[in-house]
């Protein structure tokens, strides 16, 4: 009998050790646009979505999600977004198709700024990556905390694609410019969602690492965001792996600006409130820095 007790409380001790081993991470969203943007969250397959699938942030406004353990999927920002008089949420950029605030398992309309997590992956590493694959509609950047091993650079796109996108992948939206006609580019296309060409979506002929190389507008991404994802195949320099770490996810980091507006108010309230500098510390704003420095020195 006493020896049955034992070998249950060492499972039970085995249990919960296998249970701390993996930790739930927190994502800090944080909206340094000089608009409102409403964040979006889509779980992959298999995997339990987070608290909530969307939330409104007011320019300079934060808010954090407790990430269910193990989880993957998407967090992207949505622009230019209204509700009609039927009481449907829609937006311009990055719609997730729901009609509300929450997308509630809808996905990003490219074009749109994507970061992709797989937390508690392989040798229980963190996989993450911003991706400019589906094109691009504001600038983002992701920085981990509290990190204990791993890879874990910041990464994303702090620049403004859509000011000098070209002319055949820009998004345009009427009077998103104060009445400008509609000229001024709201988000920046891929060239596979432009052209549909198998050459620029890396499938048919083209759907192998050997066959589907960078092209001119695969490199426009790349040249400005050199750590982001700019074609189906750009692994080597836009993966990154962490192990025990938190996340921020900045829409707008400095020094990237942007001319969005809306002039119309938030769907939705959002309880966090904070700003990048105050919620990084020291350690998160000097990887930032030298971020900021890389990405200027490539312009």
């Amino acid at each position: 009998m006493g020896k049955l007790q034992f070998s249950i409380a060492i499972l039970t001790l085995s249990l919960i050790s296998s249970f701390d081993s993996i930790q739930s991470a927190t994502f800090t969203l944080t909206n340094q646009c000089n608009y409102p943007v409403w964040a979006g969250l889509l779980s992959g397959a298999g995997t339990p979505p987070p608290p909530t699938t969307g939330l409104p942030l007011q320019p300079s406004q934060s808010d954090s999600i407790s990430m269910p353990p193990s989880w993957s999927g998407r967090v992207w920002g949505r622009t230019l977004c209204s509700t009609d008089s039927d009481g449907r949420f829609t937006c311009v950029t990055g719609d997730c198709g729901s009609g509300t605030v929450e997308c509630n398992g809808g996905g990003a309309a490219p074009p749109a700024t994507l970061a992709e997590f797989t937390l508690n992956g392989a040798n229980g590493m963190d996989f993450y990556d911003v991706s400019l694959v589906d094109g691009y509609n504001l600038p983002m950047i992701i920085v981990p905390q509290g990190e204990s091993g791993g890879n874990c650079n910041v990464t994303g796109c702090l620049v403004d694609l859509n000011r000098n996108c070209p002319s055949e992948l820009r998004l345009r939206a009427a009077g998103s410019n104060g009445g400008d006609g509609g000229d001024e580019s709201v988000a920046c296309r891929s060239a596979c969602e432009a052209f549909g060409d198998p050459m620029y979506c890396c499938n048919g002929a083209y759907s192998t690492p050997q066959t589907c190389n960078p092209t001119s507008y695969s490199e426009y991404f790349k040249t400005a965001c050199p750590t982001a994802y700019s074609y189906a195949y750009d692994d080597g320099t836009s993966t990154f792996t962490c192990s025990s770490a938190n996340y921020v996810i900045t829409f707008c980091p400095a020094p990237a600006n942007s001319r969005k507006t809306t002039g119309g108010s938030l769907s939705g309230e959002s309880s966090g409130s904070g700003s990048l500098a105050s919620g990084h510390g020291v350690v998160s704003s000097v990887m930032v820095f030298v971020f900021i420095l890389t990405s200027v020195w490539r312009l």
